[in-house]
């Protein structure tokens, strides 16, 4: 029975290095219990910003400059900034001056041979017969590729400095001849190596024909991890990130109350996903169940606690409220056609529409002639949606307007009165909800707000649902 392990290593986490060598990779092992496990890493936090765009204010990095600036050189000088930012980061994370040396050269070498490669595309398509448009998704790729390249290879040199020999496992096609799928890719690149001996630290981006960065957008190094677990058909796949799996953010009620998280199953995995605080995107999520490989979801600060394992299989011994979370920045889109009664094709008019305006549907209601959508996605976009169809549904009412999902979820939320318990609790708080959900899957249960209510919303059922259901087991155990 093979004892691999597959880990994954976040951006905020590779960028305490000391931290991940000394407890995650070391962890006071020794000779042959170095082995037999394989490091999938991120770019170091910050630098996808860099070399993207910030993730969560939208400043521009280089590729958002090249494929929208006027300015020829804009996005040049930001590739510069972008590779002073690495030579900075190699300084803070690699103590051996060989080991720097070797490390800004490698920066230099991907960054300028970077640079060539987009002043050759801007040059080429200033001929009428090329349209830049139709290569920037490319561009994405290659750039997204340039932040896992340099932690991979600077973990790789550290180490290597270490004493374990540690091999630098790059998956980006840099500078390859052909695209080829994701499978072959991860198949050769693993082909020489002897898990027995060697520790390979991976790029968690991958180049392949299917495009990882336009099918999965930033999410794309967790299937990277996925699919590599999957085919050495790891025992265990670990993602280690800077928090603990729990009951709320802790910042949002506090650290003292909330309930750290010891297992759960994918079902409650991918209702985190929706609801954006992913434990695991749900592409690489699908593949660890499918393969029956357990999920287990580590604090890189705590190495010694055990974390939370996930797997398909880890129903409910009992009903209960396991987590409550929720998604600011949500349009509820409402669609109003007091003819639709009975009348089909407005639904499926409505989803390709929202599908071609790349508007992320949340949740979903609809009554005999009334279409709710929430939606997470730029202004810009649910505008397009409105005006696609007001013109396609002259007759239709639409509007839109800012509201926040909050939602309860457990693996089995089958409890007398959780319903009532839930509107109670907001009620108590002064809160008014403007819509509620209660799947009959009893997986999820959503409450819409005032976009302003989120947060004491999200404070007010975890305190009714799971710090007061806390404080009263002792007491059932004790009457028992």
């Amino acid at each position: 029975m093979t004892t691999l392990s597959v880990h994954k290593i976040g951006g905020t986490s590779m960028s305490a290095v000391d931290t991940v060598v000394d407890d995650i990779v070391l962890g006071g092992r020794h000779g042959e219990a170095l082995y037999n496990r394989v490091f999938v890493v991120s770019a170091y936090s910050g630098m996808t910003d860099l070399l993207l765009e910030h993730k969560k204010t939208a400043e521009p990095g280089v590729y958002a400059l090249y494929s929208g600036s006027e300015s020829e050189w804009a996005w040049g000088d930001a590739l510069t900034r972008t590779a002073a930012a690495m030579r900075e980061k190699n300084r803070a994370v690699l103590d051996d001056p060989a080991d720097v040396a070797a490390a800004d050269r490698f920066v230099e070498e991907r960054i300028e041979g970077a640079r060539s490669c987009l002043l050759d595309l801007r040059r080429l398509c200033s001929f009428g017969h090329f349209k830049l448009p139709e290569h920037l998704m490319t561009v994405r790729e290659l750039l997204s590729g340039l932040g896992e390249a340099h932690s991979a290879h600077n973990l790789m040199l550290r180490l290597r400095r270490s004493g374990i020999d540690a091999v630098f496992v790059d998956l980006t096609g840099w500078r390859g001849s052909e695209s080829v799928s994701l499978e072959r890719r991860i198949e050769e690149a693993f082909e020489p190596i002897d898990l027995t001996r060697q520790l390979p630290i991976v790029t968690g981006y991958a180049q392949c024909e299917e495009g990882l960065v336009k099918l999965y957008g930033r999410g794309y190094s967790e299937l990277t991890f996925s699919r590599i677990a999957v085919h050495l058909g790891a025992a265990e796949a670990v993602i280690h990130k800077e928090f603990h799996l729990s009951s709320a953010d802790p910042k949002l009620v506090g650290a003292e109350v909330v309930k750290q998280i010891a297992e759960t199953n994918y079902d409650v995995a991918d209702q985190l996903s929706n609801m954006g605080m992913e434990a695991i995107h749900p592409s690489a999520a699908k593949g660890l169940r499918q393969a029956r490989i357990p999920l287990r979801i580590k604090n890189t600060f705590e190495p010694l606690d055990p974390g939370a394992v996930i797997r398909g299989d880890l129903e409910a011994a009992d009903p209960a409220v396991e987590m409550v979370t929720g998604l600011k920045g949500v349009f509820a889109f409402e669609f109003f056609e007091q003819d639709m009664v009975g009348v089909k094709g407005f639904d499926a008019a409505i989803l390709e529409v929202l599908q071609r305006h790349k508007a992320r549907i949340v949740s979903k209601t609809s009554n005999a002639n009334t279409i709710t959508h929430f939606l997470k996605g730029s202004a810009k976009a649910v505008k397009r949606v409105e005006e696609d169809l007001t013109r396609r549904f002259p007759s239709a009412s639409i509007a839109s307007r800012n509201v926040a999902v909050v939602a309860v979820i457990g693996r089995d939320l089958r409890l007398r009165g959780l319903g009532a318990r839930v509107l109670t609790a907001l009620a108590e708080a002064g809160i008014e909800p403007l819509g509620f959900n209660d799947p009959l899957r009893k997986v999820d249960m959503q409450v819409i707000v005032d976009e302003a209510d989120h947060d004491a919303s999200i404070r007010a059922l975890h305190k009714a649902l799971i710090e007061r259901s806390a404080e009263a087991a002792p007491s059932l155990v004790a009457a028992a």
